[in-house]
């Protein structure tokens, strides 16, 4: 399963200087059929996974387990694509393959005797929840900044509802306070209805707003159109996983689904762009694996060291399990999320240009 995942930082502040004069692919983070598909189709695939957990509750195990296999496992070893697949890389990133997980089980399993197995999936539904806001705003950032001068809206507006409507997302999700949480038990911020009222008000006031720009500046024919996109695909998101499914397991299955694809696409397009200009003898395993015309065996490699790890994970964990109270595979997990979540929180906020270049925000 799937941080504070801050690609934003990669892309600067919500302040951006216009580009001169945008290219004829100006706009698209890679080009438009990639960009179609990690909008559109990601979240589709998102929405028909909620729906079919929606309707038919014995579907929703079967949606579960893929996602879980092919899209959360994967997205977590993406990460080590970045870490350890190359010696230059593990050179700068030994501390948070070696440190830091002990650093992370130690803080887990402290907070775990100190207040119970309740606190692994509250812990993991208000990180998820920053998580996947601010990975998304970074990719908006992304957006933002490969358009240019061609945006017309106001970009503080912007900014501000990428974050207020995940907010009153979570609010709800807390003043509703569902018993459980992915079949396990969770503890909910207090959160009253005045204070989820003015939330949720202040929400409409600004997507009221930034929807009136978007229109103005359609019919004036100035519509950035790949940024708009992806803003309205992340509003759409949120809304349906936090807000219009009442049930908050089949909403978070909306947002993982979203989440993971464009994670795993992300991070291709990171080392797509990376060794963009062929095979690099100081990385030949990973370059030549990151090249466009071997893109399927990256997916099918990933896909299969995932699947080792977490059976080999799974299996052993189930083992010491057994006999004893201790939910050692949901400990074990955990762990592993909320260190890839800190790792995501590092190596995302790169502001060098080679940083820049390998998101496509700059030419080569």
């Amino acid at each position: 399963m799937p941080t504070t995942t801050t690609l934003a930082a990669t892309v600067g502040t919500s302040t951006i200087a216009p580009a001169a004069q945008p290219s004829t692919e100006a706009g698209w983070m890679r080009n438009r059929p990639f960009d179609v598909h990690f909008v559109w189709t990601t979240s589709l695939l998102a929405l028909a996974a909620g729906l079919a957990g929606l309707v038919e509750p014995r579907l929703f195990a079967v949606v579960l387990a893929i996602d879980v296999w092919a899209l959360g496992y994967h997205h977590v070893v993406s990460t080590f694509t970045r870490l350890t697949f190359d010696r230059e890389s593990f050179g700068r990133y030994r501390n948070l393959v070696i440190q830091l997980p002990i650093a992370v089980t130690v803080i887990t399993l402290a907070a775990v005797i100190s207040c119970g197995y309740w606190v692994l999936p509250t812990v993991y539904l208000y990180w998820q929840w920053f998580h996947y806001t601010r990975q998304s705003y970074g990719i908006e950032r992304i957006y933002r900044r490969k358009a240019g001068a061609t945006v017309r809206i106001d970009d503080y507006l912007t900014v501000r509802t990428l974050y207020l409507l995940p907010l009153a997302g979570i609010l709800y999700r807390s003043y509703q306070g569902q018993a459980r949480f992915l079949d396990m038990e969770i503890w909910y911020l207090p959160i009253r209805w005045p204070v989820l009222a003015a939330v949720a008000g202040v929400t409409g006031v600004a997507m009221a707003a930034w929807c009136y720009q978007i229109f103005r500046a359609w019919m004036e024919k100035r519509l950035a159109v790949p940024h708009t996109l992806y803003v309205l695909s992340h509003h759409l998101i949120f809304l349906t996983g936090y807000i219009l499914i009442e049930d908050i397991t089949v909403g978070w299955l909306v947002l993982n689904v979203w989440h993971n694809i464009q994670y795993i696409l992300l991070v291709w397009l990171y080392n797509n762009n990376r060794f963009r200009k062929g095979i690099d003898q100081q990385a030949p395993f990973l370059s030549t694996l990151s090249q466009t015309r071997n893109v399927l065996f990256y997916f099918g490699f990933c896909l299969a060291i995932s699947t080792a790890v977490y059976a080999v994970l799974r299996h052993a964990t189930h083992a010491a399990s057994m006999g004893s109270a201790i939910p050692v595979t949901l400990i074990v997990f955990m762990i592993i999320n909320f260190h890839h979540y800190v790792v995501d929180g590092i190596i995302w906020k790169g502001r060098t240009q080679a940083a820049r270049n390998n998101l496509g925000q700059q030419p080569a």
